[in-house]
């Protein structure tokens, strides 16, 4: 430390960058960009060669906004829904089920009651 003071006079160098340590003057405001509808997709300023969603107010629909080199402007919809996830299966229930199914179409019928209805 001496040394790098001895050059400079006991001044630090405006020419060299300052590392900020602290990690929370590091973070920046994030937040979700909220759009009415096609018109306000369209209406949103993008740089050239950039991308964004665009999460519309009106409707479950994303926008995706993307910029060309020359700055033109495509903007695509996409639907959206909550994610259900899926029932979990209790597979011993159902084979329960196949082989109850199984036992009552492999059963035989009553031969008593069949002769019976046909003698007559």
């Amino acid at each position: 430390m001496y040394e790098f003071n001895q050059f400079y006079g006991g001044q630090t160098n405006p020419y060299q960058p300052r590392i900020n340590t602290n990690p929370f003057n590091l973070m920046q405001k994030q937040e979700i960009v909220r759009v009415n509808g096609e018109n306000g997709a369209r209406a949103y300023a993008l740089a050239p060669n950039s991308s964004i969603l665009l999460l519309d107010e009106t409707a479950p629909i994303v926008w995706l906004a993307q910029t060309d080199g020359a700055g033109y402007k495509t903007v695509t919809p996409y639907t959206i829904t909550p994610y259900q996830a899926e029932p979990t299966h209790d597979y011993n229930s159902l084979a329960e089920r196949v082989k109850r199914l199984e036992d009552m179409f492999n059963a035989k019928p009553d031969n008593a009651n069949v002769e019976s209805t046909s003698n007559k």
